[in-house]
């Protein structure tokens, strides 16, 4: 039997899933203590669960933060690892999360940047069974140019080559009924100016990086689809596209990051960009959790048009999606 506190949450998310049509949402801020009860209790109800384990922001003092991505998503058949910060942290706060790493079977790599894929040598010092998935360009040399125009290195540890965990792909995979990873996303419209700032190695030369290295993730449960992406850098609005033009998908929901905000030179992208993304997600049927590099800034001007279509999640939330 439930205790009060547990029909408590219950009742949150059938008003959520009735005001906002998003399926089963739970801001668990408020409402975690309870989160692994209510699942074992009302399976039914529940499908998926993920946990912002790193996020620039915090949701309380209990989390510590850095710029970077990590995300737990528990499917019906899987636990996924969806990047792993800049470091380590993403395990202290898996520990706070009540996330078993080692227990983890899936890690996606969205792309060759320090912050989605610098925790990687600690994640393999604790789980030697999940298979790691990269796009086959995402230990190539990548770089960022800073503000007095100093070239930096922001790309994976080539140290940890080659590993038997690591699985590199091209363009698309799918790993099974449920996950399938799609690359190749073309800069067509709407994409970030700051971009530019973030380069590759063509031979001996810099050049603005075309993210080839960068690979996105869908869910698929019970008949929804959820896209999963780490920065958007070529644009969520092209990635968007991209899956409806090329796998006829249509995204029940859609979380990560949507790259309006630029850390290395703590910039943002236009009001006028970001409002005309804003207008153009806001005709989609689809409920949106961005984070990380969408910036702050930018998500209040994206919430002003979206309005309860979009969230934000920051270290330490919790969401249940069915």
């Amino acid at each position: 039997m439930l205790e009060a506190t547990n029909y408590s949450l219950f009742y949150v998310i059938i008003n959520i899933d009735k005001k906002k049509n998003c399926k089963k949402i739970i801001d668990v801020r408020f409402f975690c203590n309870n989160l692994n009860s209510l699942k074992e209790s009302r399976r039914v109800i529940i499908d998926m669960i993920i946990k912002t384990l790193v996020e620039n922001t915090a949701s309380s003092a209990s989390f510590n933060v850095e710029h970077g991505l990590s995300l737990y998503i528990e499917t019906s058949k899987h636990k996924i690892l969806f990047d792993c910060g800049a470091s380590s942290l993403f395990i202290e706060n898996a520990k706070k999360l009540g996330v078993k790493l080692e227990e983890i079977d899936c890690v996606v790599i969205s792309h060759g940047h320090y912050d989605h894929g610098g925790g990687l040598k600690s994640f393999l010092e604790i789980n030697s069974k999940a298979i790691i998935y990269f796009n086959k360009h995402a230990f190539e040399k990548h770089y960022s140019q800073r503000k007095n125009n100093q070239i930096l290195d922001i790309g994976l540890n080539d140290k940890l080559l080659p590993n038997q965990q690591f699985y590199f792909i091209n363009d698309d995979y799918v790993i099974d009924e449920e996950l399938e990873l799609f690359s190749g996303v073309k800069p067509e419209k709407m994409t970030s100016i700051g971009s530019k700032n973030l380069l590759m190695k063509n031979g001996t030369e810099f050049e603005v990086d075309d993210f080839r290295h960068e690979q996105n993730l869908i869910i698929r449960e019970n008949g929804k689809n959820v896209l999963i992406a780490g920065c958007a850098h070529n644009g969520i609005v092209n990635i968007i596209d991209h899956a409806n033009k090329n796998k006829g998908v249509q995204f029940n929901e859609v979380i990560g990051g949507f790259h309006l905000y630029h850390h290395s030179k703590n910039t943002f992208e236009s009001p006028e960009l970001i409002t005309q993304i804003a207008k153009y997600l806001n005709a989609l049927d689809t409920i949106f959790y961005t984070c990380h590099c969408t910036g702050e800034k930018p998500y209040l001007i994206l919430k002003e048009i979206l309005g309860e279509k979009i969230h934000y999640l920051r270290t330490g939330d919790q969401l249940i999606l069915e």
